[in-house]
């Protein structure tokens, strides 16, 4: 699997955009970004890019959630690209398919489980790979420096899932992947949210 942030010089507020694609490009891998943002170069990045041949540039968009500085592109990418786009709330535009709880999507040459994570919004999702070890965590926080207030037990419940997984890395919907010590420190963000029930 091969991950590029298309966003990762962007000179506006964004989201990071993900482009997810299979190791070597053949044409059973299903080129995918993760987010849009709302930064317009990420068109012309996407072209840049060599995404294989005989197939779409852009198959398919997962939305992490509905928030504009991660979805607010996806008309012109859709006008552009003809993805299927993929969100777990029907209040993204433009989107054809509702993503569910536990689905399994690939994602480049690799398969993901969808894990509905309520809590920046209702409509939150990560996405694991348990191949590679990855999570994409969208705005989901993940890590915790206190113990928060107001989590609902559906959100404990996503982040035991989480925290059952192997994750090595985590890419999060702004800033750097975080690469070391992961379940570690998902596991102490757990206590703290037993704590907060």
């Amino acid at each position: 699997m091969k991950i590029t942030n298309l966003t990762a010089n962007s000179s506006i507020y964004t989201s990071n955009v993900y482009l997810i694609r299979g190791e070597w490009n053949t044409l059973q891998d299903v080129n995918t970004l993760i987010d849009v943002g709302r930064d317009p170069a990420v068109i012309p990045a996407i072209n840049r890019i060599n995404t294989g041949v005989g197939k779409k540039k852009i198959a398919r968009v997962v939305i992490t959630h509905n928030h504009y500085d991660h979805a607010s592109l996806v008309p012109k990418i859709k006008n552009r690209f003809t993805p299927q786009v993929y969100a777990f709330s029907q209040n993204v535009k433009k989107v054809d398919h509702t993503l569910k709880n536990g689905q399994q999507l690939k994602l480049g040459d690799s398969i993901f489980e969808v894990i509905h994570t309520p809590f920046h919004t209702t409509d939150s999702v990560c996405l694991y790979n348990p191949e590679n070890k990855i999570l994409f965590s969208g705005d989901t926080p993940l890590f915790f420096d206190s113990t928060p207030s107001n989590v609902n037990p559906e959100f404990i419940q996503a982040f035991q899932k989480i925290v059952s997984k192997k994750v090595e890395t985590v890419y999060g919907g702004h800033g750097p992947p975080i690469t070391s010590n992961c379940n570690q420190r998902l596991a102490r963000t757990l206590e703290r949210l037993t704590l907060a029930k």
